[in-house]
């Protein structure tokens, strides 16, 4: 029997199986979707949501869709408790901030490398080691949150007191941030974009961290840079992290005082905050 026949038929037996496996992969996923999604709505989980004032702030129709989306969130992640058990109410807040995020912005998974929430009862303190001309020193340092790609950590004490109370601060809303940074292959400071929106957000963010930056390098005449905050000029990726908290929480002082940065944000996030 000539070999290139048999090697031709070896491989597309190989193909065949693998394309067979593929879609039944891909019926069977979207059979546990079409479950997911057709589950009654939660008393429970919607008590919750009403406590949360960004979810009020949504209209009829939003309300609908990150319902669904939070669904799929919460049964597509694993959510682990360290030295805390996990709960419903956990679930919720962490799976409606992070899903607020993406409520209107079209990207082709949502958060789909991400696998693992951690969860912490309370801020982690979190050790530390540096060097500084071959002069190593160790240290400690108070962690609310991180993101690592596939898995957000979140303390669980700082979540809560942000979900219900709007102020300045969200730890789930910029570890999340941080994940929307990442889907684009690196943190940066750049989310998903079309390259035609590529230029605009790199010439209005790089203007305002430049210029917090050096704020915060002189440490004086903070005037409106103080509603950013220092931690914001660590990176670009933590500045972008901020400005998502800041515009999700104070939308209408955003704007007031840095209009070209908020324009940008929300041509990203498609506006879904309703200033009052």
């Amino acid at each position: 029997m000539n070999y290139y026949f048999v090697l031709l038929v070896v491989m597309l037996s190989i193909g065949f199986t693998l394309l067979g496996a593929y879609f039944l992969y891909t019926f069977y996923t979207q059979k546990k979707l079409q479950k997911i999604l057709a589950q009654p709505v939660s008393k429970e989980y919607i008590a919750i949501l009403n406590k949360i004032p960004l979810y009020t702030r949504l209209n009829g129709n939003e309300k609908q869709q990150i319902y669904k989306s939070m669904l799929l969130f919460i049964n597509t992640k694993e959510f682990i408790g360290i030295q805390v058990e996990v709960t419903p109410e956990m679930q919720v807040v962490i799976a409606f901030h992070a899903c607020l995020l993406l409520l209107h912005v079209t990207l082709h998974n949502c958060y789909g490398n991400l696998v693992t929430i951690l969860i912490y009862p309370h801020t982690i303190i979190a050790k530390q080691t540096s060097a500084n001309g071959g002069i190593f020193t160790k240290g400690e340092f108070l962690l609310e949150g991180q993101s690592a790609g596939d898995t957000v950590v979140i303390a669980w004490n700082n979540a809560k007191k942000d979900a219900y109370h709007l102020h300045e601060n969200n730890v789930v809303v910029h570890e999340f941030a941080h994940e929307i940074d990442f889907m684009d292959g690196s943190a940066d400071g750049v989310p998903p974009l079309a390259y035609s929106k590529y230029h605009d957000w790199a010439k209005v963010l790089s203007k305002e961290f430049n210029k917090l930056s050096d704020v915060a390098l002189k440490n004086r005449d903070w005037g409106k840079y103080k509603l950013i905050g220092a931690y914001a000029a660590t990176n670009e990726a933590e500045f972008f992290a901020v400005v998502t908290e800041r515009y999700f929480e104070k939308p209408e002082v955003l704007k007031k005082h840095f209009p070209e940065l908020f324009a940008q944000l929300n041509d990203f996030y498609k506006g879904i905050t309703n200033e009052e």
